[in-house]
C-alpha cells in the first residue's frame, strides 16, 4: 500500500484505497490527483515525496469525497501547496461538514461526523483551465458526485476518479453511490469511448482499456433500477424499500451504509420517477413511490 507506480514518462499512480494521482510538472516539481482519506495518508505521500526530492506545487481535487480530499489539509500545511477542486465541491472542500449533512439531509449525528464521510477542511480554489498545468485537460465526469471531473495528462494518461469501480467492488456492494443517475449513464457511454495510452480509475485497476469495465458499470445501473422498479409492485415508503434492497443483497445496515446507498436509491427514485417508471403518491402522510 501507497507504492509509487509509474505508467509513463510523467504519469504515476500512488496505490491506495483511493489511487492518488501524480504527475511530474518538471525534474522538480509534481502535482498530485486527490490526495487520499486522511491525514496519515498525506504523511505517506510526503514521505514519497521526500524521497524522490520532489517539491509539491499542487493537488487537483477530482471531487470533494473524504476518501478524495482527506489528505489535504496536512499536505497543503507542510508544504504550501495550492488546492483546486471543481464546482459545487470546492464549496464542500472548503466546508466538508456539507458532505455528511448533504448524505444524511439535515444536520448529521455524531456516528457520520468522521474522517470517513468528513474530512479535514482545506482551503481550496475553484478548479478553472487557468489553474491547470500546461498540456493538462480536465474531462467532465458528472453523476458520482456533484461536478466530478478527471484529467489528461501531457502524456496521454486518464485519471478517471470515480466514475467506475471494479467488478469486485460491484459484485460485492450492488449499490454503487450515485448522485445523478441520468448524468452517471451519460458519462460512462462517454468514457467507453474514450481513448488514451492508460486509465487510472480510483477504485479499479488500471488499464489500457476500460470499455468492458465501462459497461459493466451501465449494466449494473439497469439492474438496480430493474430491482427498484420491481420492488415497488406496491406502493412502499422509501424506508420500506430500503428495507427489502439490504434484505434482497445482504447488505448489513448501520449509519454509513443508510446514508451513502439510502442517498442513491433516493437519486434512483427521482430518476425513475423523472422517466415515468415510477408514480409519487402522498397517502396517509407518507411519500409512497409505485410503479408505473
Amino acid at each position: 500500500m501507497y507504492e509509487l507506480i509509474q505508467v509513463s514518462e510523467q504519469s504515476y499512480y500512488i496505490q491506495s484505497p483511493a489511487k492518488i494521482g501524480l504527475v511530474k510538472l518538471n525534474e522538480k516539481d509534481v502535482c498530485l490527483i486527490d490526495s487520499g482519506n486522511d491525514k496519515d495518508a498525506g504523511r505517506k505521500v510526503r514521505q514519497l515525496l521526500d524521497a524522490n526530492g520532489w517539491r509539491l506545487t499542487a493537488i487537483y481535487n477530482t471531487h470533494s469525497n473524504a476518501d478524495h480530499i482527506g489528505g489535504n489539509k496536512y499536505l497543503q500545511g507542510q508544504t504550501k501547496c495550492s488546492i483546486y477542486a471543481p464546482g459545487i465541491d470546492c464549496a464542500f472542500t472548503r466546508h466538508p461538514v456539507l458532505e455528511p449533512s448533504f448524505l444524511y439531509g439535515g444536520y448529521p449525528c455524531k456516528e457520520l461526523r468522521h474522517k470517513f464521510l468528513m474530512a479535514q477542511e482545506s482551503d481550496a480554489q475553484e478548479l478553472t483551465k487557468e489553474s491547470l498545468p500546461k498540456g493538462f485537460e480536465i474531462i467532465p465526469l458528472p453523476g458520482h458526485f456533484f461536478d466530478m471531473v478527471g484529467f489528461r495528462t501531457p502524456d496521454d494518461v486518464i485519471y478517471l476518479a470515480d466514475c467506475l469501480s471494479s467488478r469486485e467492488t460491484l459484485d460485492k456492494y450492488q449499490i454503487g453511490f450515485l448522485y445523478d443517475v441520468a448524468s452517471y449513464l451519460k458519462t460512462l457511454e462517454m468514457v467507453k469511448s474514450l481513448q488514451a495510452n492508460m486509465f487510472i480509475p480510483a477504485h479499479a485497476a488500471a488499464s489500457e482499456d476500460i470499455t468492458g469495465l465501462a459497461q459493466y458499470n451501465i449494466d449494473k445501473v439497469w439492474e438496480i433500477a430493474d430491482k427498484i422498479t420491481d420492488t415497488c409492485r406496491e406502493p412502499l415508503c422509501f424506508e420500506s424499500i430500503l428495507q427489502r434492497l439490504f434484505a434482497d443483497y445482504g447488505l448489513t445496515m448501520n449509519f454509513e451504509q443508510y446514508v451513502l446507498v439510502g442517498s442513491t436509491v433516493r437519486s434512483y427514485l427521482a430518476w425513475l420517477k423523472d422517466t415515468g417508471r415510477l408514480h409519487a403518491v402522498f397517502e396517509n402522510n407518507l411519500l409512497l413511490w409505485q410503479r408505473v
